[in-house]
């Protein structure tokens, strides 16, 4: 079977009756499903266990996906919701998962902090890295889950919606918010540099 099928004709061939066809879907995005996964669940054996969870839950609600957003969309709203669930029966909150340095993409870290800096001043220091993580941690959950779909995981504002099951215009709120308690953390570092 073709790699190159669109998720929906994949979802259209599982529901005729190929598991071959979800096995194409889990191999597109188990990565990016589990990455996500662990932003809220620090242990990557539990964290594994919610990802593959989480396709397990969205093999057997397959039939209720209408397309009204993507695929990956949908899927990655059954991941939050099931890391979430995992870590209310673990009697912690969401906001206490660690968001670790080494599973940040640094590319998109690097267009994020440039924003801040002037092109003179393009070289990164570990301080300010840290302090940007530190400031994404420390934001409410609706923020911090908005700011790294955006930001971290590239999705669009319309995907972020979908994810987070409200309006465009609350996630556009949400990122501003997040973006601007984020400069104002790294603002003094940057006045010292």
């Amino acid at each position: 079977m073709s790699n190159q099928l669109s998720d929906n004709e994949l979802v259209e061939l599982v529901l005729k009756g190929n598991k071959h066809a979800f096995d194409i879907l889990v191999e597109k995005y188990q990565f990016r499903l589990n990455k996500l996964v662990s932003r809220y669940i620090s242990d990557q054996s539990e964290a594994l266990d919610v990802t593959q969870e989480s396709f397990i839950k969205a093999y057997n609600a397959l039939a209720h996906f209408r397309g009204d957003s993507s695929f990956y969309t949908w899927l990655y709203r059954i991941a939050i919701n099931s890391a979430k669930n995992y870590l209310a029966s673990q009697n912690k909150r969401a906001m206490e998962a660690n968001v670790e340095l080494i599973d940040i993409d640094q590319t998109l870290l690097k267009n994020e902090i440039k924003e801040f800096i002037s092109p003179d001043k393009i070289i990164q220091s570990d301080e300010i890295e840290h302090v940007v993580f530190m400031a994404i941690d420390h934001l409410p959950r609706e923020l911090k889950l908005a700011i790294t779909l955006r930001e971290l995981e590239g999705l669009s504002y319309e995907e972020i919606a979908g994810v987070m099951s409200c309006p465009i215009g609350t996630v556009r709120s949400r990122i501003f918010r997040a973006r601007a308690a984020i400069e104002r953390k790294i603002r003094p570092i940057l006045r010292n540099t």
